[in-house]
């Protein structure tokens, strides 16, 4: 049996915060708020896969009022989430990222992001999809407000 989850996450762009998109620390005058590095892309994959397996989401198991979580490296959150559904015996198949922002731009810096998706989650390279894209200057990620991210997970589920 196939099982499909979706992620979504915004976090606010704002000054003296490093930017880091799928665990790569991209060179920007601003970075993402949040309680943790604030990746988007690798929250609201973690999400998908959570949700794909009907464990809930990120925010309770990593609530953001616990000090432990304080800066975490969402690599390391990842990680875990694909501790959690392999616990579980679910089989990741594939993912897709979209990353939503007006800037920078990201082209460049994708190969390296879908090496770090595949290594987290121990599958192919071939199996990760990450694509940037920007709102034509509309909205919030238009305005250089925030940067928001989906994903999109597929596990395969043995006890069906």
């Amino acid at each position: 049996m196939i099982r499909t989850g979706l992620g979504y996450d915004v976090h606010r762009l704002v000054e003296d915060r490093r930017l880091i998109l799928c665990g790569i620390d991209i060179p920007y005058e601003k970075g993402l708020l949040g309680h943790s590095d604030a990746d988007v892309a690798l929250h609201a994959l973690s999400d998908a896969l959570l949700g794909a397996a009907a464990m809930r989401d990120i925010g309770y198991h990593f609530p953001d009022t616990a000090a432990e979580y304080k800066g975490a490296d969402s690599r390391v959150l990842l990680r875990r989430v694909v501790e959690l559904i392999t616990e579980k015996n679910f089989t990741i198949n594939n993912v897709d990222i979209t990353i939503v922002a007006q800037r920078p731009k990201l082209l460049d810096f994708i190969p390296a992001m879908i090496q770090n998706v595949a290594d987290d989650l121990g599958i192919s390279a071939d199996c990760v999809s990450v694509k940037a894209t920007t709102t034509e200057r509309l909205g919030f990620e238009g305005r250089g407000e925030g940067i928001s991210a989906m994903a999109v997970a597929t596990l395969s589920d043995p006890r069906h």
